[in-house]
């Protein structure tokens, strides 16, 4: 008597001792007939050992008897293990051996046989004789097997790639239906656990089109850039998009003025801000600009009709920016800031493009003056910058000072100065009574 396995890694034929095991070999023949088995997976499989599955779960914890199942349906209280069928003669000798795993008994449930059951993946495993039911051996197949045992597998022992059992075929069932046993109308087509791992299906090494593969490539050398970018601090997030109603103006002549290019773009829309970036020590244009619309309509017709237009005798270049440097000076998202709080007692929350950790950047926490005095600094101070201020505020630092200044000679403004240099020429004069005795 016989059953077919399709795996997801190959066939395998089991043939089954249903002279010797009888219970055994019925609670599996009539599992593999409601398609009970159907999209299980190996949730256990250890390298030349074994092959476990019949769990719904794929935990280990799962999984009932056909008389429990045909009770649940009908409402009944069942069991959920049956008895399992130790025989002397069977035992785990060769690969391929085919066991019911035996439960142990928990607090209120007797343990026994239910619907997990596991292949051998090797010879010789004397260590599993009378503590699990052999009713079965492969017959065929014995290549699936070694596939399944080279699978890759986590710390749990469970393949990182689903292996599953597709379909069971009974080749013959010498045993009757047991009384209430139904046959679905259809095979389950979803697995029964839900499984977050690489499907069985599904190919992971498998190569896009170059032209996908490129775009995909570009698309994650970007997204590393940005959050480099997030992280050294020059973008506010990664994700940012740069603003669609500003324009970068390039090959700029060195006598071009921020008036003459606003007066030149206004013919296209109101302009918030032209700037033409300089050099911060000498003052000198570096020939680029940034020109900001009120709309994106008006940059989009600005693009497209100054392009390559003759400006000051040079022939500039127009593009969308892709800056974001004014968005970072504006907005932040330092986590030393601490939580986003509502602003202003007007029930108004922070937050910039669809972003709700955001909010402007500012040196004081907000309060009143008096709190800002108390050093509720948004960002650390340098230590001798805080020391600093800490010396000129502190009234009793200050007094200190000024005594020890007026006990110094160099304070050349008061008494202390005159007192001092009388001493001075004392010392540099004969005494009175060295002189009376000349």
């Amino acid at each position: 008597m016989s059953v077919l396995l399709e795996t997801s890694l190959g066939d395998i034929v089991i043939d089954l001792e249903v002279e010797s095991c009888p219970n055994t070999c019925q609670n599996f023949l009539k599992l593999c007939k409601v398609y009970y088995y159907n999209l299980h997976a190996f949730f256990n499989v250890s390298k030349d050992f074994l092959a476990q599955t019949g769990d719904p779960s794929a935990t280990g914890t799962g999984g009932e008897s056909i008389w429990s199942f045909i009770g649940s349906q009908q409402g009944k209280q069942v069991p959920r293990y049956f008895s399992p069928e130790f025989v002397p003669r069977l035992k785990h000798k060769h690969k391929g051996t085919v066991s019911m795993a035996v439960a142990p008994a928990l607090e209120g449930e007797k343990g026994g046989c239910g619907s997990q059951f596991f292949i051998t993946l090797a010879d010789n495993i004397d260590y599993l004789d009378g503590k699990h039911a052999v009713f079965g051996h492969v017959v065929e197949g014995l290549e699936t097997l070694d596939k399944l045992n080279e699978v890759f597998v986590d710390q749990d022992g469970r393949p990182l790639k689903d292996v599953r059992i597709r379909h069971v075929e009974i080749l013959d069932d010498p045993f009757p239906d047991p009384e209430g046993l139904t046959v679905p109308d259809t095979i389950p087509t979803k697995p029964p656990d839900n499984s977050t791992r690489i499907a069985e299906d599904e190919d992971p090494l498998a190569t896009l089109p170059e032209e996908e593969a490129e775009a995909e490539r570009r698309k994650q050398a970007a997204r590393a850039s940005a959050l480099t970018l997030e992280m050294v601090g020059d973008l506010p997030f990664a994700n940012v998009r740069p603003p669609e109603n500003v324009l970068f103006v390039c090959k700029l002549n060195p006598v071009t003025r921020d008036e003459d290019l606003e007066l030149i773009f206004s013919r296209f829309g109101p302009i918030m801000s032209c700037q033409v970036i300089r050099d911060k020590r000498t003052g000198d244009s570096l020939q680029y600009a940034f020109i900001e619309f009120d709309k994106r309509e008006d940059a989009e017709q600005a693009y497209f009709k100054m392009q390559n237009v003759l400006v000051d005798d040079r022939r500039i270049w127009v593009d969308f920016s892709q800056s974001v440097a004014r968005l970072n000076n504006t907005w932040s998202n330092e986590p030393k800031m601490g939580p986003r709080m509502t602003r202003g007692g007007k029930g108004k929350s922070g937050g910039f493009g669809g972003r709700e950790d955001l909010e402007p950047t500012r040196r004081y926490r907000e309060g009143s003056e008096e709190q800002r005095h108390s050093y509720g600094l948004v960002f650390d101070v340098p230590s001798d910058e805080r020391s600093r201020h800490r010396h000129s505020r502190s009234p009793r630092r200050a007094k200190s000072r000024e005594r020890r200044r007026s006990r110094s000679p160099r304070h050349r403004d008061g008494k202390p100065y005159e007192r001092e240099r009388r001493r001075s020429r004392d010392r540099d004069r004969p005494s009175r009574d060295r002189y009376d005795r000349r």
